[in-house]
């Protein structure tokens, strides 16, 4: 039986994250590259559903973690994923809106 990660407690996400941790390292190590972006993909999504989505406020911009290059900027939140807009490092603000989950959020920039 499947259960969502809202259900799992920390014990049990942090072992998922172990478990996705492991699966994307074998599929590596055979060169399967997109099973490695799915697993990926997964435990970041996992490791959200750890943080408190409390810290995270709209309309305040955050650092990217892995993506130094960019910011992100909250529009709302909802659940463990913030909704909003990439910025890059000359303060332009791209034009699509999309979902990230809160656990690829850095520390707050200040403006």
């Amino acid at each position: 039986m499947d259960y969502r990660y809202s259900d799992y407690t920390i014990e049990q996400l942090r072992a998922e994250v172990g478990r996705l941790k492991e699966k994307a390292q074998k599929a590596e190590q055979l060169g399967n590259i997109s099973e490695v972006a799915i697993n990926e993909r997964k435990m970041q999504v996992a490791m959200a559903y750890m943080i408190n989505p409390d810290d995270f406020h709209p309309q305040h911009v955050y650092e990217l973690n892995g993506d130094p290059g960019h910011k992100f900027k909250i529009n709302y939140l909802n659940g463990v994923f913030a909704w909003g807009h990439r910025v890059n490092l000359l303060d332009e603000v791209y034009e699509k809106e999309e979902a990230l989950p809160i656990s690829l959020l850095g520390d707050e920039v200040q403006e």
